[in-house]
Formats: structure tokens, sequence, C-alpha cells
């Protein structure tokens, strides 16, 4: 290599969209373009390539400089395993804890009592003023009682990373009402905030949090408008006890969910930050460095296979990280199964540091600058997310839009494309709706998740947000085979009638075992079967119920129908073709064949007939 400037790139030719496309349009063969993209549950159209934009240039994303928080979570009911927990964190890597109070939106289903007796055995002996706190579904009087604490402990408060977390309009969102009306509460919450900031706290009181909204299936656009409307409801609850904006816009801190996407995920954050500095601006203040704090989502848990959970929340946090989060909270992987023991909050906790102190994500400001992608979907995100912020508006703010059940029905209806798009694999689940292990060992919590109900509104009455996570519908098909399997004391099961040699069957055999077992239902392999005699037989040894014929078109078109009144004749109760009907859809019916089994099917409605079979 020569001595002057030289880059990688300059030893390779160079090459155009042009030549890419070119290529791509070889591998596609006549099919559309259009077959490589996406779109996200914004309308966001994800492409498979973007052009580099040099011009962009990083931007700040953090509000200080250096690594961001490393959260673990304080939500074991009992104050004193829980302080001991927290010992264990804080000496193993975490520098901060998230204190969850029971009822909190992010609590699903523990909690520490937000008493003064809980709070003081919890925080007892632990540095306050050399951690950072995050309060999760902190009630004014919890705030006040730790704020207490803290002074009775001479600990100056201008010294405590403290964020109080005070969200009433996330915890009435998530509970359809409350004890008080929306005015009421927004009006001890900003009194308290102004309380709390006349004390010395200078951390953020009041939290605008998206997990609401994203527990509830809610796109990323929707969840930052939420987020949005709910901060500029806060400041106006701010200004309203007397405080200028330029004094209550520090007391407000934002809360975002960091799911498996991880594009969308960097976008996200990003976008958020920018959001915020275009409301300061419509306030006429000034841009500054607002505080945020990044969870794991919650909704993208799973219950069966849950050591996937490892993978997913990963992703999240390299993008929460890479997006410029201040604080980050791993949830353990059994999270979505009962409360975490030691090794699943090890886990979490040493994901972060892997990230921070092995990976050095911290370093670099704003890596995804300049990146088309990123800076693209950042650019749409703010787009799609401030029009629907617009619309909360117009509608009279996020309290009229909660109240009439219009902001409600916005997230169900989002919801319902996603539930669709999960029961047809479009958003496949790793070891849930694919890849799944029907005979999975199960995993340690200290106690099982109890009901995730919502307390009862009072006064107030709307619909309610619901915390539902994707992997449910298949893990409710999971639960009721598991419980046909207690009752026979054994599996059901479906029997592959694998036809014709071994290299014309493996793909449609391969696809309908993990079709069928993301059901519950077990579908052993064999070798295939030259002719109907050894398959009727074969089908009668296997005590299975139903079958579901395997292989290629070809085979098909020469063994199909006998195939399928061989199989009803040995008693099959119902019979599956793994492969789309086509043409021969009539002919296959008429020989006994019930229902086709292929890509883009609703399989949740397919397993839901197949357990009622088999």
């Amino acid at each position: 290599m020569s001595t002057t400037a030289q880059t990688f790139a300059d030893l390779f030719p160079a090459a155009t969209e042009a030549d890419w496309r070119a290529r791509v349009d070889g591998v596609l063969k006549g099919a559309p373009f259009e077959k490589l993209q996406g779109a996200s549950y914004d309308g966001i159209t994800i492409a498979p390539l973007y052009q580099r934009l040099s011009q962009e240039r990083p931007r700040a994303l953090k509000s200080a400089q250096g690594p961001w928080a490393v959260l673990a979570r304080m939500d074991a009911p009992d104050p004193a395993f829980a302080h001991a927990q927290a010992l264990t964190d804080l000496e193993n890597g975490a520098t901060g804890l998230q204190i969850v109070f029971t009822g909190a939106v992010g609590a699903y289903g523990f909690g520490l009592p937000a008493t003064p007796e809980a709070l003081d055995s919890a925080l007892e002996d632990l540095h306050l003023d050399a951690i950072a706190l995050e309060l999760d579904g902190a009630r004014p009087a919890s705030a006040l009682v730790l704020a207490g604490h803290i002074l009775l402990r001479e600990i100056a408060p201008a010294n405590c990373r403290i964020a109080f977390g005070l969200d009433p309009l996330g915890m009435m969102a998530a509970q359809g009402g409350g004890e008080r009306s929306f005015d009421a509460e927004l009006r001890l919450a900003a009194k308290t905030a102004a309380e709390l900031a006349g004390m010395g706290f200078t951390g953020p009181i009041l939290c605008a949090d998206g997990r609401v909204t994203h527990a509830a299936g809610a796109s990323e656009g929707q969840e930052l408008a939420f987020i949005l409307a709910s901060a500029v409801t806060y400041l106006r609850a701010l200004e309203a006890t007397g405080l200028p904006l330029e004094t209550a816009r520090p007391l407000i801190g934002l809360r975002v969910a960091a799911d498996a996407d991880q594009i969308l995920g960097v976008a996200k954050l990003r976008a958020l930050r920018r959001l915020w500095a275009k409301v300061e601006e419509a306030c006429g203040l000034p841009p500054s460095a607002v505080s945020i704090h990044a969870e794991t989502s919650f909704r993208m848990m799973s219950r069966r296979d849950p050591w996937v959970n490892m993978l997913r929340t990963t992703v999240a946090c390299f993008a929460a990280g890479l997006g410029g989060a201040d604080r980050v909270t791993v949830l353990p992987f059994t999270q979505s199964l009962g409360l975490p023991n030691d090794f699943a909050r090890r886990t979490a906790r040493n994901t972060q540091s892997v990230l921070l102190e092995e990976s050095n994500l911290w370093r670099v400001a704003d890596p995804a600058a300049g990146a088309g992608s990123f800076e693209t979907l950042t650019h749409e995100l703010c787009e799609s997310a401030w029009a629907l912020l617009q619309e909360i508006e117009t509608g009279g703010g996020l309290c009229a839009m909660l109240s009439s059940g219009a902001w409600q029905a916005k997230i169900a209806a989002t919801q319902a494309q996603r539930a669709k798009a999960i029961a047809r694999r479009k958003d496949p689940l790793t070891g849930t709706s694919e890849f799944p292990d029907v005979n999975e060992a199960a995993v340690e919590v200290l106690a099982p998740m109890p009901a995730l109900s919502p307390a009862p509104a009072r006064a107030v009455t709307f619909p309610a947000l619901p915390t539902k996570r994707d992997a449910e519908a298949f893990e409710a098909l999971r639960d009721r085979a598991d419980g046909v399997t207690t009752t026979r004391g054994q599996r059901p099961s479906v029997f592959l009638a694998n036809l014709g040699p071994v290299a014309a069957f493996t793909a449609r055999a391969t696809y309908a075992k993990n079709v069928f077992e993301a059901g519950g239902i077990a579908a052993p392999g064999n070798d295939g079967f030259a002719d109907d005699a050894s398959l009727a037989a074969a089908f009668k040894n296997s005590g299975a119920r139903i079958a579901c014929l395997c292989s290629s078109d070809a085979v098909y078109g020469e063994r199909a129908v006998g195939a399928a009144k061989a199989l009803a004749q040995a008693g099959a109760k119902y019979i599956y073709l793994a492969g789309r009907p086509g043409e021969a859809e009539t002919v296959w019916r008429e020989a006994g064949v019930g229902s086709f089994v292929y890509m883009g099917c609703d399989l949740v409605a397919l397993l839901d007939e197949a357990l009622k079979l088999a």
C-alpha cells in the first residue's frame, strides 16, 4: 500500500446502486423489487439498501458524557430481600437501581410496597448520592417519602441522581381511570414536582412514559407521540403552578421501551431527542438535553424457550445504547415467567457490562450518524410521531383522547395488525412460532407470575391500555397441548406423511414440523414412504389422529390423491397438506385433504383447530 491516504474502499472497484440493482434483478428473476421492501406499523417503508448521507453529522445523544447508567430492578415484594438483591447488583456492575412499586406500569406482577417502612428497609445503608435511582410507579406520597428519607440522612439533594418517575397519565391509561380526575392527578403531581424542586432535587421528577402504549401493541410512532403528548401535558401542569417553562422543562424525563428491532430501535431513540427539541422550539425554549430511560420490552418476552429472551434483550440494549439512552434497564430473561432469580438478574446485568466495558458502545457519539437507514428512519419516525402529536392536540389533548377512548382505539387497530402478522409468521417469534421445542425444560423463578390485571378504575372510567405480549397466542396453544398431554399421558401428535425421496419431502416436512410443534403438537420425523400401503400401516402404528402430507409439487401430482385416501381409510380424523393448493385444491379436497399448511396462512387458527382434532 502506498504512503498516500488510502482506504480499503480504494482497493475495490467502484460500485453504484445501478450495479447492485442489476445483481438483485438477476436473483429476483422477474419478481418486483418491492418484494425486498418491508414496512413498519407506521407505514414507513423499510428498504433493503440506503445511500450514505454524508451531510449528516453526529449529534449529542445523551444528557451527559460517559457511559449510560446500568439499572437493576428492585421489584421484590419483600423489602429486606430487595435490599440484599440491590447490594449484589451494585457490587457486580450495576450503577443504579430502578425501584419498581407495586402496581407500576413496569411492575409485571410484583413490586416493592409504596410505604415508608418498605423504602427505609430496601434502601438501608445504600449510598444514594453515589448511584442513579429511577422510580417506577411512584405516587406523590412515595416520592416525598423518599425525599424525606434522603434529607434525614443529611444527603444533599443536588448530589442525588434521582428520577422520581411521577406519571399519573401512564398509570391512569394502564388502569382505565383512577381515584381522581385527570385534572386533579395532574395538579397533585405538578405540586409535588414543584415541592421536590424547591428542596433542591435536580433530577427529572415527572416521567413521560411510552411503555404503556408499547405494551398494548403500539407502533414506534404511536409510542413516541404518547411520550411527547404526556410531556407537553406535564409542561402545562407545571406552568399552571407558576413555574416558568425554563424551570419546568428539566423536571420532566422520558421513558421508552427498546425491543429487538435493532434498526428501528436506534432510530426511535434518536427521533425522541429530535422531537423533544422540536417541542422546546415550539415553546420558545432553546434546546437542552433531556434525560431518557430505556427499558427492554416486556411485550417481546416469551414464556416458551425463554433463553431466546437473552438474545432479544441484548439486541434491545444495544439499540438503546447506540440510540443515546442515559439509563438502561435490561429485563431478566425470565421476567415473563415470574420473579427472576439471581442467575437471571446476573445475566441481565452482565449484558450491559459486556456492551459497555468490552464492546465500548458508549465511547462513540452518535455512531449511526450518516448511515442512510438510521438517518432516513429517524427522519420518518419524527414525521410520523409529530403528525400524531398534532392529531392528539387537535383532539383536545391526551387526557381528552384517553377519556373518549380514541387513543385506545388507535392502538388497538395497530395491535390487531400485529397479531395478524404474528399469527401468519410475518413477524416470527424464535422459540415460539419458529423453531419451537416441545420438550423444553422449565426454568427457575423465585415466584410464579401472578395474573396481570389492572386495579379497578374509580371515578374516571375509560378503556384501559392492556399489557399484551407478542407470544401469548402461541403460548396459549402450547398450554392447551400440555393440558392434553397431562390428561392423556401422551402429547398430541401429527403423523408426517412424507412421500417420495428425502430430497422431495424434507423442506415441507421441516416446515410442517415447526408449524405443528409451535402449537405443542409433536411431529416425529420419518424417512418417507414408497407406497400407500406402508404409509397407511405406519399411520396406524403411530397413535396419531391427524396427518399431514409432505412432499414436492411433482410428487403431490402423482401421489397426493392416493395417499390421502389411504390415510382416511387407515383412520385419520383429519388430513393436512403442506403447501399451497393451487389448481389441485378441489381434487385434493375430494380425496380427503381438509386444510393446507403454507407460508402466510393463519397458523393460530390452524393450530386451534388441530388441537381439537389431535
